[in-house]
Formats: C-alpha cells, sequence, structure tokens
C-alpha cells in the first residue's frame, strides 16, 4: 500500500505581474471584484503536479495525467496548501489558500502514454499582426501556434524558484516541469490575439513524453468551443505541444475566459 501524500504547501508567488494580461495587476483585478492580482493559474497548477511528481517520479514525466480547475482565486504572498487524497490508481487533488478551496482535480499514472498522431495537428506559426480580442476572436475550428520556447538552464532554473518547486529531478536531468507546458497553452491565446485581462479556467494534459531543457517547444492547437455563459465568454482548445518538431510531449484541453463579464460591461 503507498503511503499516504503529504501535504505540500507553498508561499504564492504572482510570477505575472508585468503581463500583459492585467487580471495579474491588483488594480485592474480589483475593479472585476477580485482581493488584487490573481497568482496565473497555470502556476497553481505547476503546485499541484508536485505530489504526483513526488510519487511517481519521471514515470509521471513522461506519461501522467493531470486535471485542475480552478474555483477561487490565489493571492501572492499568501500560502496554497495542496492535498492529495487516493482514488483508485489515482489521487484527488485540492488547493486552499485563505481557508478557501482554490482549485480541485486529479492525477493519474496510466499504464502506457496513448499514442496520438502527430500529423492529424498541423504546425500553425503564430499570426503576423495580433487583432484585439472580440467575441469571434478564437472561431469554432481554427488552428493556432505559438512561438517556439525552449526552458533549460538558468531559464528552468528560475522558473522553478518561482514555483517554489523542490523536487530534484529538474534540475539534476534538465527536465521541463510539466508546468512551463501550460504556460504554453496560454501562449496559445497571447500570441495570436490582444487580449484584455482573461482568466484561465481550467486544464486537463496528458503527459507524452519527458521534455529536455534544450528542447524547442511549440503548441499545435484547435479551438473546439466558443460560446457566452452568464456574460463571460469562453473558449476550449484541443491542442498537442510538440518538441523540435517531430516528438508529442503533451496532449491538454485548456479552457480560458477570455473576454469576462466584467471586461464585457465595461
Amino acid at each position: 500500500m503507498a503511503a499516504p501524500f503529504e501535504p505540500w504547501r507553498v508561499r504564492a508567488f504572482n510570477t505575472a505581474t508585468k503581463s500583459e494580461n492585467k487580471m495579474h495587476d491588483d488594480t485592474v483585478a480589483r475593479r472585476f471584484g477580485f482581493s488584487g492580482g490573481l497568482v496565473p493559474g497555470v502556476e497553481v497548477m505547476a503546485y499541484m503536479m508536485h505530489l504526483p511528481v513526488a510519487r511517481w517520479g519521471r514515470d509521471f514525466l513522461e506519461r501522467g495525467l493531470i486535471e485542475a480547475r480552478f474555483v477561487k482565486p490565489v493571492y501572492d504572498g499568501e500560502i496554497a496548501t495542496v492535498t492529495g487524497e487516493a482514488q483508485g490508481n489515482g489521487v484527488a487533488l485540492s488547493v486552499e489558500s485563505r481557508g478557501e478551496l482554490c482549485a480541485t482535480g486529479s492525477a493519474s499514472l496510466p499504464a502506457q502514454a496513448p499514442v496520438v498522431d502527430v500529423a492529424a495537428y498541423p504546425d500553425t506559426p503564430v499570426v503576423a499582426t495580433r487583432p484585439p480580442v472580440g467575441a469571434g476572436s478564437f472561431p469554432e475550428g481554427h488552428w493556432f501556434g505559438t512561438a517556439p520556447v525552449s526552458w533549460g538552464g538558468a531559464k528552468l532554473r528560475e522558473y522553478l524558484d518561482e514555483i517554489r518547486e523542490t523536487e530534484p529531478i529538474y534540475r539534476s536531468g534538465d527536465l521541463v516541469h510539466p508546468g512551463t507546458l501550460q504556460r504554453i497553452m496560454n501562449r496559445v491565446l497571447v500570441d495570436n490575439v490582444v487580449l484584455g485581462p482573461w482568466i484561465h479556467v481550467g486544464s486537463k494534459m496528458q503527459l507524452l513524453a519527458a521534455a529536455r531543457g534544450d528542447d524547442v517547444l511549440t503548441a499545435r492547437a484547435r479551438v473546439t468551443a466558443n460560446y457566452d455563459k452568464k456574460g463571460h465568454r469562453f473558449a476550449e482548445f484541443d491542442a498537442l505541444i510538440v518538441a523540435n518538431g517531430t516528438t508529442p510531449v503533451a496532449h491538454c484541453h485548456h479552457v480560458a475566459i477570455f473576454a469576462p463579464r466584467q471586461q464585457a460591461a465595461a
């Protein structure tokens, strides 16, 4: 029987205070009803990844499955506590901060990574000129790409410091933390549209290979839904993150509010 999952406590850090997304800015976020700038959802999901990687190590980086849904904001400087409870062959995950449930999710380790046809995800360049955001910014069925990026060396160490990650597997093996893959998924939106304040709602990610620091990574994403819900404008994406133009490293489902209700009414 596996040992219980030890809670993981992190002093949250808002990595995006200088981002184009002003939902991470204290003044703007307060206009949307929040207490201050939001710690990015991709970083909260990175906190959640600590438990399954601590349990399954490199195997999780090569074939792990993780899902997260963000319920309440996590704020800069506050303690975020990630807890895990065994659930079948996996683990149910939750994040609490300031006495509130902020995120829920799950992680598991499939027996093997699924086979994904890279050819089914066309290599799509980023747009030459980003248009301003509108209700039709992410039309259903449209393909988007991201600018290539690598996450090794000093950049990897800086990222690990930002998310307060102490697991040695990344530094010792120059292996990419899967949280950076979620940052690439955010680039699907940011690299192609001039957005106002927006919110990452949740993601599901099936890891397919352990990416290395010198890998050149891009996302190939298709819009699977664009809809209005309670005044918010949502987009959903099905994407493959590819290393060096050939090797799939993650299959992702990404959900975002790209035009929040308050913004639409402003």
